[in-house]
């Protein structure tokens, strides 16, 4: 087994997705064939979002999902969506300004240590943000802080398949060489991409997130595999 790679250095990891926010939206649409939608649905009905609630979307990037989220949350909740670059925010801010009835707000920080109180969040998202921290058990560990007891939290991202040698894996690692490489390619995004296949190679597994999870507290913990294993929906309930 070749050596795990180093954890993400945080400041490259904002860069990059600094460069990438103009074409992250049509890539994500293009890449998954429009499917991260309904994924990213699957997500928000684990919630069980109520009218009032507060909501935080970590690692929020260009605000797809808090868009989503939001519209469950009124009347008079709120959705927080946080993001460590400014590029995906601005988008994100653009979005929300043509639906200002939405309870949204969007602030630049840190997932590892947002600022937020204990227990401020009544439930909590992150899609495709886990992957890409430097610490996901620390991550895992303040989204636990952040969430009131009974809160829950679902995390999306692709799933690592514990068996590198399997079909799940084999045609993982065809879907990132022959389809998702050539369209970055395309995009003026190639070593963009090249991030994409290494970050997965470090990331853990489905059975070590569920794992990383009880450690930071949670009292439920599912990892639910989509898209023929493909992708992973970490289920949490604080």
């Amino acid at each position: 087994m070749p050596p795990a790679s180093p954890p993400p250095d945080a400041e490259a990891v904002r860069a990059l997705f600094e460069r990438v926010a103009p074409s992250y939206d049509r890539l994500n649409d293009l890449l998954s064939l429009g499917l991260h939608r309904l994924w990213k649905r699957q997500a928000i009905a684990w919630l069980q979002v109520q009218p009032g609630q507060r909501l935080l979307d970590l690692c929020c990037g260009t605000g797809d999902l808090a868009l989503v989220l939001a519209e469950h949350a009124r009347p008079g909740g709120l959705v927080l969506g946080l993001d460590a670059a400014a590029a995906p925010l601005e988008l994100a801010r653009k979005r929300a300004a043509r639906q200002p009835w939405l309870p949204l707000e969007f602030r630049q920080g840190d997932a590892l240590a947002t600022g937020l109180a204990d227990g401020w969040a009544d439930g909590a998202v992150m899609a495709y943000g886990l992957r890409n921290l430097s610490d996901p058990a620390a991550a895992l560990r303040e989204l636990r802080r952040l969430l009131r007891p009974g809160g829950r939290a679902a995390v999306l991202d692709f799933n690592r398949p514990g068996d590198r040698a399997g079909r799940t894996a084999t045609f993982q690692r065809f879907y990132l060489r022959q389809v998702v490489v050539p369209l970055a390619r395309q995009a003026g995004l190639e070593a963009e991409d090249a991030y994409l296949e290494d970050s997965l190679s470090r990331f853990p597994t489905g059975a070590e997130q569920e794992q990383l999870a009880r450690e930071a507290g949670f009292r439920f913990v599912r990892h639910q595999q989509l898209a023929g294993g493909q992708m992973g929906l970490l289920q949490l309930e604080a």
